[in-house]
């Protein structure tokens, strides 16, 4: 039985979604850019997909900007807005559970003397919000926090940290990574003070390669990708039309149905963290109830590396993460484990297993029996 729980890396393409790109791929290829009927055709076609994801935020289709992802997003909302606002100050907030896409971009401006502020977090991931107060000053220039972290399913008070911005700080911008929290969120960036959001075709049964960037009518920023002046000219180059029609597919697969997926993510998570707590040689970290991600769980094997665990799953057809994925080339102790103290000997020790709605329950107890199966096994081996 194969079973994938490694959606919050990617998740496999849903079939309407497949079925739209082929569908624009054979019939609707012209450069949106290109002034003829062939060209208008491509242009109509990007003009539905943004119109939908547009419609799931209830904004303008103007503040839609496609991206090539999630990464891309985060780097233009944090580059560009930083570029954009540099007079009214260089002081920039953000926590210390961020994905690389947002670090490393963070990194760079620290590099060109802006000032980074990185809020602690308690031993369930969520930010403090007296810690982001205290630290907020006339010239802080954006705050960014992610909505769900990738790695422990923490969810951040995201409506109540737009208020205290605005509240004190009415011109510091606010951007969200919304790429874990897309499409299982009721996301209103208006009402949430948002004025920058993140999110990702391939996290969402969308094809890699897609994405956006909401921005808020009026928010300065600068282009990062210069050229021919697409996207409102702040985004250059062809746009990737069949990509993103296949995102705006799948917008309408999670946003018209979130209740629904919401249940069945939260019914599978919840009889994985049954079992997983039966097993004396795990432990979970972070929240597992309704205050945390419906589809991400992060467990600490005793006595056994996660690459141990993650290649011994594999040969039983089970996939799983040791972490993010874009690290997973590059093995690193997690930052989010460390902020939120993961006890030391454990840090290396630490798998996330996420879930999609083609998940099944048979899936979950497939994988659990064979956890308690091997795990015992591997804890001997590692004790000799």
């Amino acid at each position: 039985m194969l079973c994938y729980f490694d959606n919050s890396a990617t998740t496999k393409c849903a079939p309407l979604v497949i079925e739209k790109m082929n569908e624009v791929m054979n019939e609707h290829y012209g450069n949106p850019s290109s002034l003829h009927n062939v060209g208008f055709d491509g242009e109509k076609m990007l003009s539905e997909a943004r119109s939908i994801i547009a419609k799931s935020l209830k904004a303008d289709q103007k503040e839609i900007i496609f991206t090539s992802g999630g990464t891309e997003s985060n780097n233009m909302a944090l580059l560009g807005s930083a570029m954009a606002n540099k007079r009214a100050g260089r002081h920039i907030i953000t926590s210390s559970i961020e994905h690389a896409s947002v670090n490393a971009p963070l990194k760079m401006l620290e590099e060109l003397d802006y000032e980074i502020t990185y809020l602690p977090c308690d031993n369930n991931g969520t930010v403090s919000i007296s810690e982001l107060e205290d630290n907020i000053r006339d010239d802080t220039i954006l705050v960014s926090i992610m909505h769900v972290n990738n790695e422990i399913g923490a969810v951040q008070p995201t409506e109540d940290i737009g208020r205290i911005i605005k509240k004190h700080n009415s011109n510091c911008l606010f951007h969200v990574d919304a790429i874990q929290s897309f499409g299982k969120y009721a996301i209103n960036p208006k009402k949430m003070n948002i004025d920058l959001l993140s999110v990702s075709g391939h996290k969402i049964h969308g094809p890699k390669g897609s994405g956006f960037l909401y921005i808020k009518q009026g928010t300065k920023i600068k282009p990062i990708i210069y050229g021919g002046g697409q996207e409102r000219g702040l985004r250059s180059g062809t746009e990737n039309v069949y990509s993103q029609c296949g995102l705006g597919v799948a917008v309408s697969l999670m946003c018209d149905n979130m209740e629904e997926n919401v249940k069945k993510l939260r019914t599978l998570k919840e009889h994985f963290v049954g079992r997983i707590k039966d097993m004396d040689f795990a432990t979970i970290n972070g929240l597992t109830n309704e205050q945390s991600a419906p589809n991400i769980v992060s467990v600490s094997i005793k006595d056994v590396r996660a690459e141990v665990v993650l290649h011994s799953l594999e040969e039983k057809e089970i996939y799983v993460s040791a972490g993010s994925a874009c690290s997973s080339n590059k093995p690193a102790i997690s930052k989010t484990l460390q902020a939120i103290n993961v006890p030391k000997e454990m840090l290396d020790k630490t798998v996330r297993f996420s879930f999609s709605i083609y998940n099944t329950i048979e899936e979950i107890d497939y994988a659990c029996d064979v956890l308690e199966d091997i795990i015992p096994k591997l804890m001997k081996y590692t004790r000799r």
